[in-house]
């Protein structure tokens, strides 16, 4: 970058909770695409995520860094904060729930409104902080007492600006929608309520947007029918509730508490596929070879009655043990779920064949108490029957997409862009650091090399770190009007059409979808559904990403007081990321926790960052990415969701 006296630079402001941060400019090119560091004294007023403009000092010579000042806040991110009010000596401190939200609040006694010490609670910022001063505000919510059940929870929901409630325009709307499907519901609809049709989900899902049938054809083909919930029927365009629906984007789910799309008179109601009641769906019956290929198509609006709702578990237990008892409780339908069982591992073989990615990672299941406290942390199960189902999903989402990309109309599609040449340079550099070769060139990487490299360390104590790596290299996928592929799934066509209940861009499409069968998209209606779907995928886009960082928070914080109770005891577990601070390590239950550099007493250690790996000066002992280790529980800060272990 060529120096420029006194160049300024407007940029979002990343603080961290020690008082320094960094700018990330809005013009890279402006700072040769690197951030700016803002040391604390020159901070301003500004807090996180704030708008500013910066004032750039000459560069740093020796690592070419940019330093700067805070000279304008242009616009403010954060009016009010969300956390535990803490009181010490008359006065009180907000302590944010949020740890993108570095900054305590200071509340004076007379702005206490009511809390008490512990509480969740909202401030008010009454005035911004200085460099010797906090923020300073008032309380204007108490979202929950000290201890309250589900208040640490609701506390995060409410430091993301959501809410689980709904309007009550919204509310009001929905109670005008019947419960019931009548006779006019159904007009022009094929009738499959005699058809074996049934739901098969999660013992907790009470929204059950999808349903399944299959057939075996005189030729040896499949019949694949899924079936969808019909939202758009009762969900009409631009009114309250296709509103809210556009600016929640996604139902977020966290442990035990759903902040839902859609109301739940919709969401667990008229549109859940509940097992022998009417609903209306819209349906793809997929006639599929015994290669996997989708001979041929039919699209049609549908009523159903779900025969029978069924649960992963079972049906897993049912197909993977042979389970006596499970069989003749299903016998009605064990013939299908056998066929379906044959059909989704002729699916996946299809997919591996053609190089889709399929991430392994274990993920937690979290259970709380009556109280909202974890008493367990264990890896979720992803058996036969979750499979079956994803890959039933799959093969409906990519045939609805390239069907209307033929089709030319305005649509919103599932985007996953390749991996950018420099992700993929780094990527083999890490690999060969584990002895493993990642063929293909860098800069047109196809998902089959990576696809080859994810089986070479199955069940290997390199699995999660490979898993983790590997995925870190892609892009994130994001929802867009223009048909680019999906390269994780390696496929030149997808879209999400299988969750309208739970997420936008399936619901708008559902109405496209409609719309198209019914003659009614030309002319103007195009134009229309061009702006209307480039809103729609752009927020989708955006408010999936608030919905997996509250995730990622929530388990975070459940992780953390679950281990608060475990200190002291030992676990074993594998390396996960190595820094020149310490290295993580991941026990079996998906917990992850620092061990510090400084804990290693036998030697001083060099951090090799190429190698990823921590290497003893004089024992030349190595602790690298992968390796196997046993820990004990040192610390627990839940506020920050910090674990710290000590090595054994």
């Amino acid at each position: 970058m060529k120096k420029r006296k006194g160049l300024k630079i407007t940029g979002t402001l990343k603080k961290h909770r020690r008082g320094y941060g960094f700018v990330i400019p809005e013009d890279y090119d402006l700072t040769g695409g690197k951030d700016i560091y803002i040391p604390r004294d020159e901070m301003k007023s500004a807090m996180n995520n704030d708008i500013v403009t910066v004032k750039v000092q000459p560069l740093n010579t020796v690592n070419k860094s940019l330093e700067g000042q805070v000279e304008k806040v242009i616009k403010r991110a954060t009016t009010e904060v969300v956390g535990t009010l803490t009181i010490s000596r008359g006065y009180g401190y907000v302590i944010p729930e949020n740890s993108n939200i570095n900054e305590e609040v200071f509340i004076a006694k007379k702005n206490f409104n009511g809390a008490k010490g512990g509480d969740k609670v909202v401030a008010e910022i009454t005035k911004w902080p200085s460099k010797d001063y906090y923020a300073q505000g008032k309380i204007t919510e108490i979202i929950s007492r000290q201890g309250e059940a589900g208040g640490d929870i609701k506390a995060l929901i409410r430091s993301f600006n959501l809410r689980e409630s709904f309007p009550n325009k919204v509310l009001k709307e929905a109670e005008s929608i019947p419960q019931m499907v009548t006779d006019s519901d159904i007009i022009n609809r094929r009738d499959l309520r005699e058809k074996t049709i049934f739901t098969i989900d999660g013992e907790d899902a009470k929204d059950l947007d999808d349903a399944v049938s299959i057939e075996k054809l005189d030729n040896g083909n499949y019949l694949l029918g899924v079936h969808i919930a019909d939202v758009s029927h009762y969900v009409k365009e631009k009114g309250h509730i296709d509103k809210e629906a556009l600016k929640r984007g996604t139902s977020i789910y966290l442990i035990d508490i759903v902040v839902p799309m859609l109301p739940k008179s919709l969401s667990n109601g008229i549109c859940s596929l509940n097992p022998g009641a009417d609903r209306l769906t819209l349906s793809i019956d997929m006639k599929i070879d015994s290669e996997g290929r989708v001979v041929s198509h039919d699209i049609y609006e549908s009523v159903i009655r779900s025969k029978e709702r069924l649960v992963y578990k079972d049906i897993s237990d049912l197909l993977e043990n042979d389970d006596i008892e499970l069989k003749e409780r299903y016998k009605e339908i064990y013939s299908d779920l056998l066929m379906m069982q044959d059909l989704a591992s002729i699916l996946k073989n299809k997919r591996k064949n053609r190089g889709s990615l399929d991430f392994d990672f274990d993920e937690a299941y979290i259970t709380l108490d009556e109280n909202g406290i974890p008493v367990s942390v264990i890896t979720a199960e992803r058996r036969v029957a979750n499979r079956m189902i994803e890959e039933f999903m799959l093969v409906a989402n990519e045939t609805i997409a390239e069907h209307f990309y033929h089709m030319g109309l305005p649509f919103v599609f599932r985007v996953h862009e390749k991996p950018s040449f420099e992700k993929i340079e780094e990527l083999k550099l890490f690999l060969s650091s584990l002895g493993l070769t990642l063929k293909g060139n860098s800069d047109n990487i196809h998902p089959r090399a990576l696809n080859d490299i994810l089986t070479e360390v199955q069940d290997t104590n390199s699995e999660h770190v490979v898993n983790t790596v590997v995925l870190r290299s892609m892009r994130k996928a994001f929802y867009g009007t223009q048909c680019l592929g999906h390269f994780g799934l390696g496929v030149n066509y997808y879209c999400h059409f299988t969750a309208p209940i739970r997420r936008y861009p399936d619901l708008i499409i559902h109405r496209i979808i409609k719309e198209t069968l019914k003659g009614k998209v030309h002319g103007n209606r195009i134009r229309s559904l061009e702006r209307i779907t480039e809103e729609a995928a752009d927020i989708a886009s955006k408010t999936e990403r608030v919905a997996e960082e509250l995730e990622r928070e929530v388990e975070k914080l459940k992780k953390a007081e679950y281990m608060s109770y475990h200190i002291g005891e030992e676990f074993d577990g594998i390396i996960s990321g190595v820094q020149n601070f310490g290295f993580f390590v991941v026990i079996d239950n998906t917990i992850e926790g620092l061990v510090r550099v400084d804990t290693l007493n036998d030697d001083y250690y060099i951090y090799e960052q190429d190698k990823y790996r921590l290497i003893g000066e004089m024992t030349r002992k190595t602790y690298r990415i992968g390796d196997s280790v046993r820990i004990r529980v040192e610390s627990v800060d839940i506020q920050s969701r910090e674990i710290e272990f000590v090595l054994v």
